[in-house]
């Protein structure tokens, strides 16, 4: 090798991010989903006995997708094909299977990775379903988004769905670890973090590798050189580079409903604490104040009803404020509602209600209102009967007299029974002193 191919390889490590020099080149240096690829555990028994069927990997940024793959490509000696599904088109595709179906004939592996294969159109997911279903291909796909939502039936039904998890602070710490110490380029410079900055890196990268790598390599070119050459990195140095903490989200994907549903359930609960951190990993990620808002009207009605009837008003107020003034602002009235209803007595009787009189109209057969009931604007029809019987019940002592308002099918249903939380205990006390079927 001469002096110039020296220093062109040189130029091309110092000019590849730390993220990428790091990908690790077999599996022993892949550092975390032992779940899928530790001791004897399914993709691992894959690979070791060439029983590789085509799959889906799912799961957050910087886990290891594309690296899982590339190591997969290697192990089997397949000939590997990249694509970005954001980029590439069927035509792509097609020019990927040619090339496959040539390999073939040679008795030769091909292995396809499509990354963000969820950005796949129908008809993209379509051209790949004959390669795959025949083995043409071996077709890896990484999404951040649940594929169920996101990947066409005919194609999911022919791979193998894998979830990879979010790497933990020891595995981050690993990474990171094994950067410092092998990496060509930092151990030239001698690269050391200190305790606060360590602290930092792995709390706030959000268990994403690539993220914490770039950090790294971010936060080595702010810190200062030490007396004697080597860089030692401080936590403020690692606050610089990260700017923001990690915080992963979709407004469409599964972290979108993810967060809200375990929003929605700390309220339900009464945990205005955990309301809070929900309500505040939405607003830093950007979600939309109104779709927050909506849910909360919702909530008020479902979980929360006549226990206490100003959750209804306080959650509308909380939307029409939020339309009056927007965000940033926004956040304290959010936080105003998301409070108060946490803390709210809870009861579901409305919800069940409904549901349980739904229930009935859809089973029992539809009977007309009582005749007592009917509205009589005619002579005719006050000659049918219509009105007959009716009792006005302002006629009576605290205007209300029992008196059959169902059919005669249903005339004993109670689908609303109120709770003793909170004011829906005096209802339940009044309607008792009204009505018959409340008291047995």
């Amino acid at each position: 090798m001469d002096l110039f191919q020296q220093e062109a390889d040189a130029q091309s490590i110092k000019s590849t991010p730390l993220a990428d020099r790091m990908r690790p080149k077999r599996l022993s240096d892949f550092f975390g989903q032992e779940h899928l690829i530790g001791e004897n555990k399914i993709i691992r028994r894959a690979i070791e006995n060439d029983e590789l069927s085509s799959m889906i990997f799912w799961g957050p940024p910087g886990v290891g997708k594309t690296t899982l793959a590339k190591l997969i490509a290697g192990k089997t000696q397949s000939d590997f094909f990249l694509m970005s599904a954001v980029t590439a088109g069927v035509a792509d595709i097609r020019k990927v299977l040619a090339k496959a179906q040539a390999n073939r004939s040679l008795a030769k592996r091909s292995v396809l990775f499509i990354d963000e294969i969820h950005r796949f159109n129908k008809a993209q997911q379509d051209a790949l379903l004959h390669s795959v279903e025949d083995g043409t291909i071996l077709l890896i796909g990484a999404t951040t988004e649940n594929p169920s939502f996101e990947v066409n039936a005919p194609l999911l039904s022919r791979c193998r769905v894998y979830k990879l998890n979010q790497l933990d602070l020891a595995e981050i710490e690993k990474i990171v670890e094994h950067a410092l110490t092998t990496d060509e380029l930092l151990t030239k410079q001698k690269v050391t973090l200190d305790e606060q900055a360590r602290r930092i890196l792995f709390k706030m990268t959000g268990g994403d590798a690539r993220n914490a790598l770039n950090t790294l390599e971010l936060s080595i070119r702010i810190a200062a050189k030490g007396s004697e050459g080597e860089v030692v990195v401080k936590g403020a140095a690692v606050k610089e580079a990260l700017q923001t903490t990690a915080t992963p989200y979709d407004k469409k994907g599964e972290y979108h409903y993810d967060i809200i549903s375990a929003f929605i359930k700390s309220v339900r609960g009464s945990d205005p604490n955990a309301a809070l951190y929900w309500l505040a990993r939405m607003i830093e990620a950007g979600e939309d104040a109104r779709f927050i808002a909506r849910r909360l009207i919702i909530l008020a009605s479902e979980d929360i009803g006549n226990a206490d009837p100003g959750a209804l008003t306080m959650a509308t107020s909380a939307f029409t404020a939020i339309n009056y003034i927007g965000m940033p602002e926004g956040r304290i009235i959010l936080s105003q509602a998301a409070t108060y209803l946490a803390c709210a007595p809870k009861s579901n009787a409305s919800y069940k209600a409904i549901a349980a009189a739904q229930q009935d109209v859809k089973e029992h057969p539809v009977e007309q209102a009582p005749l007592h009931l009917r509205n009589a604007p005619t002579a005719l029809m006050k000659s049918e009967g219509y009105g007959d019987g009716y009792i006005y019940p302002h006629d009576h002592e605290g205007s209300f007299v029992e008196q059959q308002y169902l059919p005669d099918n249903l005339r004993d249903r109670k689908y609303y029974r109120p709770t003793r939380n909170g004011a829906e205990k005096g209802i339940l006390e009044r309607l008792q002193s009204w009505w018959q079927k409340y008291r047995d």
